[in-house]
């Protein structure tokens, strides 16, 4: 069911994205596999490109994009309960800087620092977060192919920044494969 979910709704953003591409509003768009300790993650992201080349040397620069997204994470040990699972929602904001190839294309490093917004609290295995509201910061590395694909390792780690306690943070090992307009 998770998984038939999961096709259905990438292929509704792809189909949706691509119809906006023309106007350049959305530059690309990706999905995400994140896992951590018993808990798992997807998300779905439309990104914007900044369009700047700084510290341009080289053939590099440094850049960056805007990132909306939607994620579902399933946490495999609720309330520290071995078994009991407990799904919630994602909405995410990021401002993104990229080290890349002026072509844009290769190796590319990448951080970012974002707002989220969760459906509900976090708790999961013996950590919880106090508020709804969080920071998700990430660094990665990526390759973007001749084809515009692309394929990504990213660490992402999700924190309220000790608003209130408790603050146990939750993180995730995320692979990511976007396509670029």
């Amino acid at each position: 069911m998770f998984a038939k979910t999961l096709m259905a709704a990438v292929a509704a953003l792809m189909m949706s994205q691509a119809a906006m591409a023309q106007d350049k509003l959305i530059d690309s768009v990706s999905v995400d596999y994140g896992s951590g300790p018993k808990q798992r993650m997807v998300r779905l992201s439309a990104a914007n490109d900044w369009e700047k080349q700084w510290f341009q040397s080289n053939g590099t620069h440094l850049s960056g994009y805007w990132e909306g997204s939607v994620g579902y994470w399933r946490q495999n040990q609720y309330r520290n309960v071995p078994g009991l699972e407990k799904g919630l929602w994602d909405v995410g904001f990021t401002p993104v800087f990229r080290f890349q190839n002026d072509n844009k294309k290769g190796i590319y490093y990448e951080a970012g620092i974002g707002v989220h917004l969760l459906s509900s609290l976090y708790k999961n295995d013996s950590r919880e977060l106090s508020t709804a509201f969080q920071f998700g910061d990430h660094i990665g590395i990526g390759y973007v192919m001749q084809n515009n694909w692309e394929v990504a390792l990213k660490l992402q780690h999700f924190s309220n920044a000790s608003i209130k306690r408790p603050n146990g943070g939750a993180n995730f090992l995320e692979l990511k494969a976007a396509y670029h307009f």
